[in-house]
């Protein structure tokens, strides 16, 4: 059949050279659609169940929120693992199904779970939600909101965010493959109803008193209509509040003499905000707002910045004046810098096989034509490409090697020039020509295919990995597979064709310039060969010895699950003191911010993202924050020269700033590392367990013992206790006493603290919460919670310091689980050492030097873990393709011995 395909073929030029130029065209427009990035994106299958109960602890989100939302997906089919996160205020659960899960699918299934798992969770703290349907490298586009120089008292946090929220969030959302727009920092606007509790005291009201009014006297109606003559009017009532004055006008009751008592006679009422779990500052000059955009998951990361880029444009002639949008995070550069690299080692690997064809064949002509097989085989591959949803990327485009696409039209045209080179002198027809041209590229198209078979077998074994391994080596084997499957299709009719058609017909034996070279090289060589024939023993015995010795030094050799991409910034994970507040974590970044600009020049600007944004995918604390320090072009650094080399530097820097911890990363990476295994660090051990104080302890010991392991950097040991925290514990029989309730009692602590909400004032289409809470300056200490005046049946008022114990001790920070079992984390970066050595020499230290009690356990997880899965498939099918080699080379040779004399060479070389 494949001489059928030649013969036809070279008959047949037109219809062939019209398929080339179809090939071309149709190539160049597939060209233009594929989704380009910079890294294959390895996420897994992942819904997020986030849920916001800012009146909970720790321990009371993990459960009354996280366990019955744990239990109730525990038995979804396709279900991998799920983690979970409980901190004060959130519960962050991630369940994980496997590759073959429809994502929308698994939403489908967990929404009906969570459905029925609501009456379970206790009303008024909190209501499950869904996380956008977006991925690890789904941050595409992160950009603030900040004032002008000149501005900045014009527009204050609140106002920022503000404009983020209505302005600017609102048009981007509906950008095609946006999945969603997080607000970070600023302050979210609210009106404030800010209660003094002594004037409460003196006119014998309460907060309930207060609440009441106000959510009795904001709202609109209506009567119908009514019939005029021939008309009719409709009845509607203006009752909505719209001004600080209308809040102020409202009346709580009358006092004895029938005066009224206004809001303002018990209350500041003023623009305040919600309190905030996240702030954003700008090179460690002041607050901002901004913004993270999230892309759908599935969606062409090019075509959806393209668009933002365009809606941004947009945005900015709308803004007021004085105000800007500045992005910072731009996955454009990372996808551009990656991309230059890739073209620039594609455009000198196919000069370099140009050049060596030319050399070595003699013939220009026959090496454009072989060396035009490059181009076209790699249409081909990108026409597949987008059938089977492969991107471009530095792995699938960077693997391509030019030597195997063109390795079997280098046999046939090879063998061409050989056929002619051995005939007559003189000029041939074109017929004799496609003769020649059909005898040698029948003859020797069984070599070719043998040969292409081969390598595409030396793929095999990266085709039968999954998971993240997988999803990050699995398009470099299927690039190469498309292309090596254009490159024989054209072989079979594009190389045949244009070798009988483009191939000078004029034969001389005259010796050119290749000839004289190989000659020579084969007078060189030939002695040596003969020496060699004469002392076998020596040249096998030589041969085992270094096979040996390299059997040894690969015992030693280290392992890596894939080296880290240079995505051109950092993400500094910034840590302050357990408990410390938003002022002291924006100071820390502030001061970092301060240092990197001042010292250094290849810093372009800091964005500080500290705490969580409005979609807390990322739910980080307040004590914790993402220092992103956008570089300039390396060609423009003049303190380092290496990325590993900067960080090093930034860090010793920063060792100024006292009471904080600085650990650097990729901002990609970082979020890859999270998404994959809860943390951010490349290596992450996890000790599992049932006590937090336990836990805590041995994580303390294990941290002290990867410091003493040579290449780890970045030590991060979790912090689950000792979070100061105000402790409100009832005494039950003086609440009977009272004839009370805690039901009540805690509805008036949290809307005195937190606020509580009683509906909403809206100026034109924006609308804002009011909220009625204790004034700032009642919210000080733990005095404040104690004189927290509680309302009696009997309508006196009694401190709450009478009704409970409230004092101040320390409980749990966050608690993490995985798999229905609380761990945790202790994860570190490596630097100048290779993943396994790292992990084997610690787990080595760590069985010596750590004897953990019964139910407990360590488990090392991050690149060691990839890496370990992608080694226990491979040793199943590297041996299985080694076999497929040596059947094949037995098929192509008809000999065990010879084909075992040609398969030596693989382990030898």
């Amino acid at each position: 059949m494949l001489n059928k395909i030649i013969e036809f073929s070279i008959k047949n030029k037109l219809i062939v050279g019209l398929f080339t130029i179809v090939l071309i065209g149709y190539g160049a427009y597939q060209f233009t659609q594929l989704p380009i990035d910079a890294v294959p994106d390895i996420t897994d299958n992942q819904v997020q169940v986030i849920t916001s109960a800012p009146s909970l602890g720790a321990t009371d989100i993990e459960r009354l929120i996280t366990f019955q939302i744990e239990q109730a997906n525990s038995n979804i089919p396709g279900l991998k693992e799920i983690r979970s996160f409980s901190r004060f205020g959130l519960s962050a659960i991630t369940i994980v199904f496997d590759d073959a899960t429809d994502v929308y699918w698994a939403r489908q299934q967990v929404t009906e779970r969570l459905s029925a798992v609501k009456d379970k969770i206790p009303k008024g703290i909190g209501s499950p939600t869904l996380a956008p349907v977006t991925t690890g490298l789904g941050e595409i586009y992160q950009y603030v909101v900040r004032a002008k120089p000149g501005f900045e008292k014009k527009y204050d946090e609140t106002e920022l965010r503000t404009i983020q929220d209505w302005i600017v969030r609102r048009q981007l959302i509906g950008v095609e493959g946006v999945a969603e727009v997080s607000s970070f920092g600023g302050k979210l606007k609210q009106y404030e109803v800010a209660i003094d509790p002594g004037k409460l005291k003196s006119h014998n009201i309460t907060i309930a008193d207060v609440f009441t009014a106000l959510e009795k006297n904001n709202q609109n109606a209506g009567g119908a209509y009514i019939e005029k003559g021939s008309r009719v009017l409709y009845i509607r009532t203006e009752g909505l509040i719209n001004t600080i004055e209308n809040i102020k006008d409202i009346a709580i009751k009358n006092t004895a003499n029938g005066t009224p008592l206004f809001i303002r006679d018990v209350a500041d009422v003023r623009i305040g905000s919600a309190i905030r779990y996240g702030a954003m500052t700008y090179n460690g000059e002041g607050e901002v707002s901004g913004a993270i955009v999230m892309m759908l998951k599935g969606a062409n990361s090019n075509i959806v910045i393209k668009n933002i880029k365009e809606r941004i444009a947009q945005i900015r002639k709308t803004l007021p004046e004085g105000v800007i949008i500045e992005p910072f995070i731009d996955r454009t550069k990372m996808v551009n810098n990656s991309i230059a690299t890739v073209g620039k080692n594609l455009i000198e690997g196919a000069l370099i096989v140009l050049l060596v064809l030319i050399f070595f064949l003699g013939n220009v002509r026959a090496g454009l034509i072989v060396a035009s097989v490059i181009p076209l085989a790699m249409l081909f591959a990108v026409i597949l490409m987008n059938l089977f949803g492969v991107s471009g990327n530095l792995m699938s485009l960077g693997a391509l090697d030019f030597g195997l696409i063109v390795d079997g039209a280098v046999i046939i045209v090879e063998a061409c020039l050989f056929s002619l080179h051995s005939r007559k002198q003189g000029e041939i027809t074109q017929n004799q020509m496609d003769g020649v041209v059909l005898e040698t590229s029948t003859r020797m198209r069984n070599v070719a295919v043998f040969g292409e078979l081969i390598i595409l077998i030396v793929y095999i074994p990266i085709f039968t990995l999954r998971g993240i391994e997988g999803k990050m080596f699995l398009p470099m084997a299927q690039t190469i597979a498309f292309a090596l499957f254009g490159a024989f299709v054209l072989s079979l009719t594009y190389i045949p064709m244009m070798t009988a058609l483009f191939l000078k017909k004029t034969i001389t034996h005259k010796q050119n310039f290749s000839d004289r070279m190989m000659e020579k090289l084969e007078n060189f060589y030939q002695p040596l060969l003969n020496k060699a024939l004469g002392i076998p023993r020596i040249i096998i015995g030589t041969t085992l010895s270094l096979f040996v010795l390299a059997l040894i030094t690969l015992s030693f050799i280290g392992g890596e699950f894939m080296p880290s991409l240079e995505e051109g910034d950092f993400a500094v994970e910034t840590r302050v003191l357990p408990g410390s507040n938003l002022q002291t974590s924006m100071t820390a970044i502030s001061q970092g911010a301060k240092i990197l600009l001042e010292k250094f020049p290849e810093v372009e600007k800091v964005v500080g993202k500290t705490g969580s944004s409005e979609v807390p995918t990322d739910p980080m604390p307040i004590d914790a924050s993402d220092m992103m320090v956008i570089l300039k072009d390396k060609s423009d650094w003049t303190s380092a020269s290496t990325f590993d080399e900067l960080a090093a530097k930034m860090a010793k820097e920063l060792e100024a700033v006292p009471g904080v911890s600085y650990g650097f990363q990729y901002p990609v990476q970082m979020r890859f590392n999270e998404l994959m295994t809860g943390a951010r660090q490349d290596v992450v051990c996890k000790i599992y367990g049932e006590n937090l104080d336990t836990l805590a302890l041995y994580a303390t010991k294990l941290g002290k013992i990867v410091n003493t392991v040579e290449g780890t950097s970045d030590l991060y040991v979790e912090t689950v206790t000792g979070m100061p925290q105000i402790v409100i514990e009832y005494n039950r029989p003086a609440i009977a006493q009272y004839d009370l309730n805690i039901e009540d009692i805690n509805r008036i602590v949290n809307t005195a603290f937190a606020g509580q909400s009683t509906g909403l004032i809206y100026e034109d289409e924006k609308s804002f919460d009011l909220v009625v809470r204790l004034a700032g300056e009642k919210r000080k200490g733990v005095a404040d919670v104690q004189n927290l005046l509680i309302p009696t049946p009997n309508g006196s008022q009694i401190p709450l310091s009478q009704l409970a114990t409230v004092e101040i001790t320390e409980g749990p920070n966050q608690i993490q689980r995985e798999d229905a079992k609380r761990r945790i984390v202790v994860g570190f970066n490596v630097r100048g050492r290779d993943v396994q050595s790292i992990v084997n020499e610690l787990q080595e230290k760590v069985a010596t030097k750590i004897n953990f009690p019964p139910g407990y356990y360590p488990t090392y997880g991050g690149a060691f873990e990839n890496l370990n899965a992608a080694k226990d498939r491979l040793l199943v099918a590297v041996p299985i393709s080694l076999i497929l080699i040596f059947i094949l080379l037995y098929f192509a040779f008809k000999s065990v011995k010879q084909g075992l004399l040609i398969y030596s060479a693989i382990p030898l070389s």
